[in-house]
C-alpha cells in the first residue's frame, strides 16, 4: 500500500522521494556515518568544498551539503548526472508547478506501443508500466517545450520518472539482465523528488571523465570511489542511461543494450591503477578520501578488484602521508553472490604542498 500524506490543500499526496531510494551497486548510504567521522577528525575546521568525482546515486556529496559550502559532484552516465543536477543543482525550480505535472504524468493514458514497450515491455518491465514509461518520457519532452521548462525542472521530472522505473523493474536492481519470470505488477508511480535547495547555492554539477575533469579541480576534500572491477556501469545500467538521453538508439542482444563505447570506464580496464596514478597526481586539493573495497580474488573474474591496496597506498603516499581504515560493509550486489567478511576500505591523505 502507498504511503501517503495530507498536503497543506487537504488533499492526499505521495510521500516524497529521496535521494537513498534507489539501488544501485556501489550505493555508499550505509558508510556515511564512517566517512562523515573520518572527515571530521581528520579535516579538523571548516570544510568549504567537497568533491564526489565518481558520485553515482550522490548520496555522498548530499550527505556533506551545507548552505555555506560547494558541492562538486560529478559522473561519466547522463543517467546519474541528470538525478546529481536534480538534487544538488542551484539552479532554482518551480516546487508546485512540478507537482501539477507530475499528477498529470501520473494520469497519463498510454495509447498503444511506444519505443518502451516495444524493447522493454514483457521484460524488465511489464507491458503496461513499459507502455507508461515509454509515454511518460515523450510527455516530459512535450511540456518542456510548452511550459518552458528550465533544465532543473526538466531534471526533477527525469529523476521522479527513474525512480519510479527503479522501483516497479523486473530485475535485481541493474539492467545487466531481467528475471526470467515476470513478478513485479506493482504500478509505476512517480514521487517528487525531496531536495533541500536552499543548500545547494555553491554548488557545480558535471558529466565529464573523472581523470580529465580532476585536472582542473580545486577543492578541499575530493572523495574517489571509482569502480572497482570489469562490471562496466553503462553496461549494468544501460537501460536507464536510454530512457534519460531518449534518442531512442538500436538495441541488441537479449539485454537489448544500445551502444555505450563513448561512456566505458578506464577503471574497469587492465588500466585503472595507471589511471589511478594519474589522478591523483593531478588534482589539487588538502585531502583525499578513497573508498574501495576487498573482493580482491574472492567473486567471480569479472568481481575482482583491478586495483590492490598497494597499488592505492604507492599512489597516494606520492601526496603525503596515507592511512588505511576498514569497516565490516554489506553492499548492494547483482543478487549473484554472497560474500562473508566483506568490508570497505577508506584510505585517506592529507595533501602536503609540493
Amino acid at each position: 500500500m502507498t504511503t501517503s500524506a495530507a498536503s497543506p490543500s487537504g488533499e492526499l499526496a505521495l510521500m516524497p522521494v529521496r535521494i537513498q531510494n534507489r539501488r544501485y551497486l556501489g550505493n555508499k548510504f550505509r558508510l556515511l556515518p564512517q566517512l562523515e567521522a573520518i572527515v571530521k577528525e581528520k579535516c579538523g575546521g571548516a570544510i568549504r568544498s567537497f568533491c564526489d568525482l565518481f558520485a553515482g546515486t550522490g548520496v555522498v556529496g548530499h550527505r556533506f551539503n551545507a548552505p555555506d559550502r560547494r558541492i562538486i559532484a560529478n559522473d561519466l552516465l547522463y543517467s546519474n548526472y541528470v538525478p546529481l543536477y536534480a538534487w544538488l543543482a542551484p539552479e532554482n525550480f518551480r516546487r508546485r508547478k512540478l507537482q501539477e505535472i507530475l499528477r498529470h504524468l501520473n494520469a497519463l493514458e498510454p495509447d498503444g506501443d511506444n519505443y518502451m514497450s516495444r524493447h522493454y515491455g514483457g521484460t524488465y518491465f511489464s507491458m503496461d508500466n513499459a507502455r507508461k514509461i515509454g509515454a511518460i518520457r515523450e510527455e516530459i519532452d512535450v511540456i518542456e517545450r510548452q511550459e518552458g521548462l528550465n533544465f532543473k525542472e526538466k531534471c526533477i521530472l527525469l529523476t521522479s520518472l527513474l525512480y519510479a522505473m527503479d522501483k516497479v523493474a523486473n530485475t535485481c536492481g541493474h539492467y545487466d539482465a531481467f528475471r526470467r519470470k515476470l513478478d513485479t505488477w506493482s504500478r509505476l508511480e512517480l514521487r517528487m523528488p525531496y531536495i533541500e535547495q536552499e543548500k545547494n547555492r555553491f554548488n557545480e554539477i558535471h558529466c565529464a571523465d573523472a581523470n580529465q575533469l580532476a585536472r582542473s579541480l580545486s577543492c578541499d576534500v575530493l572523495y574517489i570511489d571509482p569502480p572497482y572491477n570489469s562490471r562496466q556501469y553503462s553496461d549494468t545500467y544501460h537501460l536507464l542511461e536510454n530512457v534519460m538521453k531518449w534518442e531512442k538508439p538500436p538495441v541488441y542482444g537479449v539485454a537489448r543494450k544500445m551502444d555505450r563505447s563513448a561512456i566505458k570506464s578506464e577503471y574497469c580496464l587492465k588500466r585503472a591503477p595507471q589511471a589511478f596514478e594519474e589522478l591523483i597526481a593531478s588534482v589539487d586539493c588538502r585531502y583525499i578520501l578513497v573508498s574501495y573495497n576487498n573482493m580482491a580474488e574472492k567473486g567471480d573474474g569479472r568481481s575482482n578488484a583491478r586495483i590492490t591496496d598497494e597499488q592505492i597506498m604507492e599512489s597516494l603516499s606520492r601526496r603525503g602521508d596515507p592511512l588505511f581504515f576498514e569497516f565490516d560493509y554489506r553492499q548492494f550486489t547483482t543478487g549473484k553472490s554472497s560474500l562473508e567478511n566483506h568490508t570497505e576500505r577508506v584510505f585517506f591523505v592529507e595533501v602536503k604542498k609540493r
